[in-house]
């Protein structure tokens, strides 16, 4: 039955052609019963009419518009040539169906009004004697209904299909929005976490290499110094792994991986152990607090945290050998705010820009980034006088 109902589906015009045969059987045996039709003339026309309706039937998915007028015509036909109603009449009333479902709006309108229009003219010219002319009205009214309700239930059906069209339109337009949103979540979490890595590595091996250089420089003449050099390589090489793994934890999906294994993000009170790492590198830092301290959103205290680590490296490595920075930590009311300058000779500003830090376009670009998300600003450039200075001002509720 699955079969042959979609073979149906497939091939309407071979269904409606097998109804416009039925419906002309019936009408030939129906003619032939009447003696109505007795005589060349009406029976002729009988025919001519019959003939014109089925085909209405046979062809009215295809071409709903045209078979409307030919029903039309030949229904004017039969008006004017007195052929009485016949079975094939019942065309009528499916082509009205079939235009209100499927054709142009115009087409759907003209056909509700010449299925209202219909049965008034037929009984007004094939009116009934003996019911008199208050009867024969009421009778129009009534034979009026089925052309109405044909026009009905097309119209519901055309809007059924047209609200399940908008349906489907905008599920599909919600999916194809749901992908891109998909993809440019992704995007930002792989941004978020080249960010993260250059932060951790920049900062962490510039650490290291300092150490390094220190250590391998005092090495015979002070061993105690090379010593501590050397572990303060080891401790910051074991921060940077473990911050490493933390970040690229969320890339490893689909494998067990140990709670203990990560680090919780950075915030700002781990700042304070930020600026004693660089004191420890050689690098000098007055680091004040001001305004009474509170929790923040996570998002703010990991950029604070990033921004004075990304500073403190850019001094370190541009600043030159007898650089000190100092970092300002100020809560207001409504924000946080950060203030961390140097002395040093410094870079110039276009390679901040350009190239960042590290010639690779992460310097402040990648602070604005930063800062940009959790709704802030940031002010950055030369000091008077020399060294270099970045404002930041960080908002502990998101810019609408």
């Amino acid at each position: 039955m699955q079969r042959l109902y979609d073979f149906l589906r497939r091939h309407p015009t071979w269904v409606d052609g097998f109804w416009a045969l039925v419906l002309l059987g019936i009408s030939v045996v129906g003619g032939s019963l009447d003696r109505n039709y007795e005589g060349n003339d009406n029976e002729a026309a009988f025919l001519a009419i019959t003939l014109l309706l089925c085909l209405v039937i046979a062809l009215r998915r295809r071409m709903p518009e045209a078979m409307l007028v030919l029903a039309a015509a030949a229904g004017f036909t039969q008006l004017i040539l007195d052929v009485p109603r016949m079975p094939a009449d019942f065309a009528m009333l499916v082509i009205i169906y079939t235009v209100a479902a499927n054709g142009a709006r115009w087409a759907s309108w003209f056909a509700l009004a010449g299925g209202l229009c219909a049965s008034p003219l037929a009984q007004l010219r094939w009116s009934e004697q003996q019911t008199g002319m208050l009867g024969n009205a009421v009778l129009g009214v009534i034979l009026t209904v089925p052309f109405a309700l044909a026009w009905v239930l097309g119209d519901s059906l055309r809007t059924r299909r047209a609200y399940f069209a908008q349906l489907e339109e905008r599920a599909a337009r919600l999916e194809r929005e749901r992908e891109a949103q998909a993809k440019v979540a992704v995007a930002a979490e792989r941004a978020r976490i080249a960010r993260e890595l250059h932060d951790v590595v920049a900062h962490n091996v510039s650490v290291m290499v300092v150490q390094a250089d220190g250590a391998a420089y005092v090495l015979d003449a002070a061993p105690d110094q090379a010593k501590k050099a050397l572990e303060t390589i080891s401790s910051t090489g074991r921060q940077a792994l473990a911050e490493m793994r933390r970040l690229l934890g969320v890339l490893r999906t689909g494998e067990h991986q140990e709670v203990g294994e990560y680090v919780p993000q950075p915030d700002v009170e781990q700042i304070d152990d930020l600026v004693e790492q660089c004191r420890v590198a050689g690098l000098p830092v007055d680091f004040k607090i001001e305004g009474t301290p509170r929790p923040l959103p996570s998002g703010v205290e990991l950029t604070a945290y990033r921004i004075v680590q990304e500073a403190l490296t850019n001094t370190r490595k541009h600043g030159g050998p007898n650089a000190g920075a100092s970092v300002r930590l100020v809560y207001f009311d409504d924000g946080l705010g950060l203030l961390v300058e140097d002395d040093g000779k410094g870079a110039p500003h276009e390679m901040y820009e350009e190239g960042g830090a590290d010639g690779q376009g992460h310097g402040l670009i990648g602070m604005r980034e930063r800062v940009g998300m959790v709704g802030g600003t940031l002010d950055a450039g030369p000091r008077p006088g020399g060294g270099f200075r970045i404002s930041v001002l960080l908002p502990l509720k998101p810019a609408h």
